[in-house]
């Protein structure tokens, strides 16, 4: 017996120690300490999410400028900027308590004028601003820590929409009376953030530094954030080889390499925080396009593709095949039904046929320019598989890249591409994620990631337009159902796939994807094990 208890004594004892060291390593450093240093694939063109929401710039942005809420991975809504909310029963009044102390990084307070001038600034050149405030009709402010916002109909999305990166809210006094797409701040950002910034190296990095006058302390635990552009894939995978970058997420490296990275022992491997965004990657027509405005024609490109020789050969499998304009992430509202062109290549090349492009001399139809968006890694890939596909059914396409500027324009100013991959978040509902690209009222030029086919369906308008205000999940349920079947036969775009995002970190780095929009968020509680290279 007295064996038996020294026995468990010691297995205690182990155990309390093991218990002990657990903690210790996942406990937050008692000092604040250490540099962390992202990796991005592609640089971007603005700090600030107000009029754009390109990736480069939503990995940015929170680290400064923060939200009125932030998520859990389920997406229920948690204080940030606001302590506080409460809905009305008829869903036309949103009141938030706002945080009360919170300074700007120039030393002035946030208050509530902020949240209604930022509110009502993202309504007018947000890209899903128009959808997500479509019934907004004012923003109250009865006091300086109190917002409400008035709707003329409800709006069942919108206590999910206020995300940082989503609701940015920026300083009134930096933006007044100035044009909000020009303004200094959105290259060199005041925010309320747990990082301030210092430097923009273009071509290089970003320097931001802690904020001593957080309103969350202890946080945030590390000293400084520094944002490397890294823009060659092969170079990206050496970097967290070697240990040169701590984090990079929206699967920085190329898929070819991520089973060697896999058996570095200093890195990790992260699915989590990606819930927020439910990214589909699309191939997009011009729908004034001289060929595409045909939907034969468009119908004839969908029989073309296989989607799942994408995912498996050009995706490497990391991913999930979608016909549907909502994404397979959006479980609730996804309808799993197949497209109603399937992948046939006798009844594509008859469609061409039928609507009057007859093979020339070498089999060729017609030649386009086929654009890939060159943010991420797959661009290249699928526009040679795109390519390859198109050539079977006698259509010629010269693959064209450019840098995410460059591309920006040409699809949303300029109008001048026939056809293009592209990547698109559908965001925590439809109404916010997925509207944007069909309604004909957000064909904004100019606008990035907005309407980009211009795609003019009244129907669909309605569908749309009538889901965003019904506030019965059934009847909702079935407008969008109806919103997928129409999009299905019109064939405005492509939904490809829905990828599976991964990010890596170093071993050293803890605590960078707790909401549901992982290293998009703030960062404010990644800290660095100093200990560990």
């Amino acid at each position: 017996m007295h064996l038996l208890i020294q026995a468990l004594r010691l297995r205690s004892a182990v155990a309390a120690t093991l218990l002990a060291a657990h903690l210790a390593a996942h406990a937050a450093p008692p000092a604040h300490s250490g540099t962390l240093t992202l990796l991005l694939t592609s640089e971007p063109t603005a700090l600030v999410t107000i009029g754009n929401v390109a990736t480069p710039i939503l990995s940015v942005s929170a680290k400064v400028t923060e939200g009125l809420l932030k998520y859990d991975h389920d997406v229920n809504p948690q204080p940030q900027l606001a302590t506080g909310w409460t809905i009305s029963p008829d869903g036309l009044t949103y009141t938030f308590t706002l945080r009360q102390g919170v300074k700007w990084h120039d030393g002035k307070d946030f208050t509530s004028a902020d949240v209604a001038y930022s509110i009502e600034l993202l309504k007018k050149i947000h890209p899903r601003g128009r959808n997500t405030f479509a019934n907004l009709t004012a923003v109250d402010t009865p006091d300086k820590y109190t917002a409400v916002l008035r709707l003329s109909k409800p709006a069942p999305y919108l206590i999910r929409a206020l995300v940082a990166t989503e609701t940015p809210i920026v300083p009134k006094h930096a933006y007044e009376g100035t044009d909000p797409a020009s303004n200094p701040n959105n290259n060199a950002p005041i925010g309320t953030g747990p990082f301030r910034f210092k430097e923009w190296v273009r071509g290089s990095h970003i320097v931001y530094e802690r904020n001593p006058g957080y309103w969350d302390k202890p946080k945030p635990y590390i000293d400084q954030l520094i944002v490397r552009f890294v823009t060659d894939p092969a170079a990206a995978a050496v970097a967290f080889e070697t240990g040169t970058v701590d984090l990079g997420y929206r699967t920085p490296v190329p898929l070819a390499d991520l089973e060697r990275l896999k058996k570095v022992p200093a890195l990790r491997f992260e699915t989590k925080g990606n819930s927020y965004s439910s990214n589909v990657t699309r191939l997009e027509f011009n729908l004034d396009n001289e060929y595409f405005r045909n939907e034969k024609v468009r119908q004839a490109v969908a029989r073309a593709i296989d989607r799942s020789v994408i995912v498996k050969v050009v995706n490497y499998g990391y991913g999930q095949v979608s016909y549907s304009p909502i994404a397979p992430g959006l479980k609730t509202f996804h309808d799993p039904a197949p497209s109603p062109y399937a992948f046939d290549l006798k009844k594509a090349n008859a469609l061409l046929d039928e609507a009057g492009f007859p093979k020339k001399a070498g089999g060729v139809r017609f030649s386009v320019p086929l654009d890939f968006n060159p943010i991420g890694s797959d661009g290249p890939r699928l526009a040679d598989y795109l390519r390859s596909a198109l050539a079977r059914i006698g259509i010629a396409a010269t693959v064209r890249a450019q840098d995410p500027s460059a591309f920006i324009k040409r699809i949303y100013t300029d109008r001048d591409f026939a056809l293009t991959t592209n990547g698109a978040s559908n965001l925590f509902d439809p109404t916010v994620g997925v509207q944007r690209l069909y309604w004909s009222k957000n064909f904004i030029k100019g606008v990035p990631f907005s309407n980009g086919t211009h795609y003019q369906n009244p129907a669909v308008d309605k569908l749309l337009e009538d889901a965003a205000i019904e506030n019965d999940p059934s009847r909702r349920l079935k407008l969008f159902k109806d919103f997928q079947d129409t999009v299905a036969r019109d064939v405005p775009d492509l939904n490809l796939y829905q990828p599976v995002f991964i990010t890596i970190a170093n071993q050293r780095v803890h605590d960078h994807s707790l909401t549901a929009d992982g290293v998009e968020s703030n960062l404010a509680d990644v800290w660095v094990d100093a200990a560990k290279k």
